[in-house]
């Protein structure tokens, strides 16, 4: 039985402003109509013997990695939420612990949420390839063919092949074949020249950071090589408890794990490393010059999304989310365009894109962590304006949400319904709001909103007060669990 392991805990910061602290880029449809998350889980589909995947994501990202995966058919196993990040290495030992704890051992396919993989039929071949191998207890990771001396990526270096064949064999250097190896060495990001070696000799693939192994016997190697990191991940994954849907993490015992990645904590250390390379268009997605080379470009080169006007313009990537960009006379340039924020940078500079996040959080800037469009597990709301001891919003409740019964320290509410029916409870008084009609929420007063329609709920909240910040919310019940 293969678990897929699916890691969602990353932030993307190099593709901001599309990917945000609270909706990062593996949440975002990034190179088709699916999101980052919902390719990885769909590229399963068509395995023999495989189980629904196992998610771990931030707790911040909860409601929207369960509402993705239910949109897909094979939805999701079990959510498993992390306080805070901890690299892979304890993500994958909590899962492995969790896999065992259901009364199996499978072999574990960890994939991160965030990789694109063009030819999913030989990923497929790739993923049979290796599933005898885990079962004979060795530790399976896949090299990605190189195509240029890329700087960006580690490395893994092939030793001898062995014995144990797939589909599609052939010999080193051809794209095709799934000859499996064991690994020399692992080695860390290169300069130009070395990396430029390393495509030459043939017996270098880049990193994918996508493995195979029994959760046993990951586990096994982990306490050999790391026992601090097993036994506090021992620690964590005993405190383990339901949340709804999901299974939450001891916030102080999860924090207490060594951080580390997968590759220093086991694949570097163990005797049983075996690297099968793998040329399946893949790409990890990690800048906006990245999408651009994987996308469909025009005869001059540009990449266009939404409303865009072209004039003598080549090469560029440009994205347009809810105004027209019009470009003349320019070459090479990242334009990306949200209802917030406006970035243009060269094409060659993006990498450095993080080096404004870094600055929106010293200036602890909302563009950082979340987008005009908030999204919640209720619905969404959105800023309409916004000024000293005033702000609107527009609200959208989903059919059957409810948001949490709360109330405010230091603002009132005035709510219009432009849309739907409203379910009100205000104090001791519940009342059902329709279109075009109104109710006052005054400050301290206890309160609920409710969609007890078939239809999403849509209205107008005009907040005034002398703080209007999120965090002025006191929850008394929440369905959620905030």
């Amino acid at each position: 039985m293969i678990l897929p392991v699916i890691l969602s805990g990353g932030a993307g910061t190099r593709l901001w402003p599309l990917s945000r602290e609270e909706y990062p880029k593996q949440l975002l449809p990034l190179n088709g109509e699916l999101t980052m998350l919902q390719e990885t889980a769909s590229r399963l589909t068509g395995l023999t013997d495989i189980a629904a995947p196992m998610v771990l994501c931030n707790e911040a990202h909860r409601f929207l990695v369960a509402e993705q995966m239910r949109q897909l058919n094979n939805g999701a196993g079990r959510i498993i939420l992390e306080p805070c990040g901890r690299n892979t290495a304890p993500a994958v030992t909590i899962a492995a612990l969790q896999a065992m704890c259901d009364g199996a051992d499978p072999v574990l396919l960890v994939l991160p949420a965030d990789h694109l993989i063009q030819q999913v039929d030989i990923f497929q071949q790739a993923v049979t390839s290796g599933l005898a191998l885990a079962e004979a207890g060795k530790l399976v990771t896949f090299g990605i063919v190189p195509d240029k001396a890329e700087t960006g990526y580690g490395y893994i270096r092939a030793g001898e092949a062995l014995g144990v064949k797939g589909e599609g064999l052939g010999v080193r250097g051809n794209p095709s074949h799934l000859t499996p190896y064991a690994v020399n060495s692992f080695v860390e990001k290169p300069d130009a020249e070395t990396a430029q070696g390393y495509l030459e000799s043939g017996d270098y693939y880049w990193n994918s950071g996508m493995f195979m192994f029994k959760a046993s016997r990951f586990l096994a190697e982990l306490e050999t090589f790391n026992p601090q990191m097993f036994s506090a991940c021992q620690a964590a994954h005993a405190a383990l408890q339901d949340d709804l849907d999901f299974l939450r993490l001891d916030a102080e015992l999860f924090a207490a794990c060594p951080s580390d990645s997968i590759d220093y904590a086991v694949m570097e250390k163990t005797a049983e490393a075996v690297v099968i390379p793998l040329d399946a268009g893949w790409n990890d997605i990690g800048s906006w010059s990245a999408l651009w080379e994987v996308a469909e470009k025009s005869s001059t080169g540009n990449v266009t999304r939404g409303d865009v006007l072209l004039e003598d313009t080549r090469n560029c990537y440009l994205h347009a989310g809810s105004r027209l960009i019009a470009g003349v006379g320019i070459d090479n340039l990242v334009v990306v365009e949200t209802a917030d924020a406006v970035l243009v940078a060269h094409r060659d500079r993006v990498q450095e894109v993080k080096q404004i996040v870094s600055q929106l959080k010293q200036q602890q800037r909302s563009e950082a962590l979340l987008h005009k469009r908030v999204n919640r597990p209720w619905g969404a709301y959105e800023c309409v304006d916004a000024g000293p001891r005033f702000q609107v919003k527009r609200i959208t409740v989903n059919p059957g949400a409810s948001l949490s019964l709360q109330m405010h320290h230091h603002r009132a509410e005035h709510w219009v319904v432009v849309r739907g029916i409203a379910k009100v409870t205000r104090g001791e008084e519940v009342s059902l709001v329709t279109e075009n009609h109104s109710i006052y929420i005054s400050i301290g007063k206890y309160h609920r909103l409710e969609n007890p329609g078939k239809l999403p709920l849509e209205l107008i909240e005009v907040q005034s007060g002398s703080y209007l910040g999120e965090d002025d919310i006191v929850r008394i019940e929440d369905v959620y669990g905030r």
